[in-house]
């Protein structure tokens, strides 16, 4: 028998009550469903939103033409695969979430920091990938009706009635799916993946039969090749897009173990993340690029928000286009900011917080924080936060694989991660090693942070250097420190024990 099907809904009386609940504990062999098609058609149903669309976008701004923005994706998605499949590995394996396996490397208590620091920035883009699900039904609604739905904002909200009851619409369809759990959303992942490859082929090839070919954009040569605006400057471009890359699924790299801990088999879960990430990502990275280039000849500018592009189709394409823009928004919504804070939440205090309330919780945050205003007075600078902060999380991913196969060869004591007497909760609950290892590792890259976000005006030109690697930096940092430290702890503890 896995030594995690020992374990049943009904709490041990040895466990703590503070660090279990059934939606934390370890998955029976019943409720191990997932295969392979599920993983994959999760990643597909994830990676079809607005920001992989218009990944090529800051890339060719950047100076590279079509094919370098497109391998650099493919490339940066290939790298985080390998995290996603060693930290979901532990999750296929014991059937726990994120928040559980923490604790295995910070501590009974000490795991809250960095769970909490995943879902909240999850929360953020709850609200923003809501309000932009529900600016998709606004649309519509208007190119329907010839703009009837437009009004005056409201007082505090500072948008009109229409726009607020779209929001809401759109956010109470992810309240069914937190109510049903993650089985609903497995069979949303499923059913929308083939559509949504569909809707993006069709996309592909309205835009090449109106233009008589994606345009100049594929045609235009790379600013770094000899007499380019940028000649010479290409590998810098090179590595920072490539850290933009892996970044942008930083996060999902961490709480993969929420959603492979269902898995059938460990080859179920490597191999549906490997066939839905990274060629998918490279795929709709390249319907972004030609897709807007495109847009070039039919409308005379190039057009890389596909809410605006939906908006000039007109007629029939726009309800469709947006509908797919909707239902995308949506399946990426779920999985990739639901479900962390969700189990992040309950984590926080188990036998208060379900799953399902968690959930509720984090659907909460994200009509609090007002995504709309927050759109509209910080602009680019909340992306850079965001994204800056996903960036930040690399070296929770360095620890927790240093943990599970460096120091701990894959085997953890599963009653000892519900109890604060166990090997874990010792120091009151506080791994030390994992606390300073995750503060060191992520300060090398604070310095970059900061400038970018515009917070500080300037910095020495290596800390910009190293933020530009920030995920690979804060990784290999805290990776390292969190051996050496766990090393001489147990070092330590070995001689106190010989010595009595």
């Amino acid at each position: 028998m896995d030594n995690a099907d020992k374990h049943t809904m009904t709490k041990p009386t040895h466990y703590d009550s503070d660090l279990w609940n059934e939606d934390l504990a370890p998955t029976c062999k019943a409720s191990r469903t997932w295969d392979w098609k599920d993983y994959a058609a999760l990643w597909v149903a994830m990676v079809v939103c607005v920001p992989t669309y218009l990944l090529s976008a800051g890339l060719v701004s950047e100076g590279m033409n079509w094919y370098q923005a497109v391998i650099t994706v493919l490339l940066g998605n290939l790298i985080v695969l390998i995290p996603m499949m060693l930290i979901g590995h532990a999750g296929a394996k014991y059937g726990l979430p994120f928040p559980v396996l923490l604790r295995s490397a910070f501590g009974t208590k000490g795991a809250k920091i960095p769970a909490l620091a995943r879902g909240l920035v999850a929360c953020g883009w709850f609200g923003i990938n809501t309000w932009v699900g529900g600016s998709a039904i606004y649309v519509i609604l208007n190119s329907l009706s010839g703009d009837t739905f437009v009004g005056q904002p409201l007082p505090l909200l500072g948008i009109d009635l229409t726009q607020t009851l779209c929001f809401f619409a759109f956010w109470a369809m992810h309240l069914v799916f937190i109510k049903y759990g993650t089985e609903s959303i497995r069979w949303l992942e499923t059913f929308a993946a083939p559509f949504l490859i569909l809707m993006g082929l069709v996309l592909l090839g309205w835009a090449y039969l109106q233009a008589g070919g994606f345009g100049e954009m594929l045609s235009s040569p790379s600013q770094f090749v000899a007499g380019g605006v940028k000649e010479g400057q290409f590998w810098p471009a090179f590595f920072a897009g490539l850290t933009s890359m892996v970044g942008f699924w930083a996060t999902m790299a961490l709480n993969i173990p929420d959603f492979t801990r269902f898995a059938k088999s460990q080859k179920d879960q490597m191999v549906g993340q490997a066939i839905g990430l990274p060629i998918p990502m490279a795929l709709f990275a390249f319907i972004g690029v030609a897709v807007t280039s495109a847009t070039v000849t039919i409308y005379g500018e190039a057009i890389w928000d596909p809410i605006a592009l939906a908006g000039r189709m007109g007629g029939l394409g726009v309800v469709l286009a947006l509908a797919a823009l909707a239902l995308a928004t949506l399946t990426t919504n779920l999985a990739a900011n639901m479900v962390a804070p969700a189990y992040g939440f309950s984590n926080m205090a188990p036998s208060k917080i379900s799953f399902k309330l968690g959930g509720y919780i984090t659907a909460g945050i994200g009509v609090a924080i007002f995504p709309w205003k927050l759109l509209e007075t910080a602009g680019g600078y909340l992306f850079t936060w965001l994204t800056g902060y996903s960036a930040l999380l690399g070296p929770i991913a360095g620890i927790l694989i240093a943990d599970y196969f460096l120091l701990r060869k894959s085997t953890l004591n599963i009653d000892a991660l519900f109890q604060h007497n166990g090997e874990y909760g010792v120091n009151n609950g506080w791994n030390k090693a994992g606390i300073f290892a995750l503060i060191i590792g992520v300060l090398p890259n604070i310095p970059g942070f900061l400038h970018a976000a515009g917070f500080i005006a300037s910095v020495p030109t290596i800390f910009d250097s190293l933020y530009a690697y920030a995920w690979f930096v804060g990784l290999l940092v805290a990776s390292a420190v969190y051996l050496v430290l766990s090393k001489r702890t147990t070092t330590v503890v070995e001689n106190s024990q010989a010595m009595l």
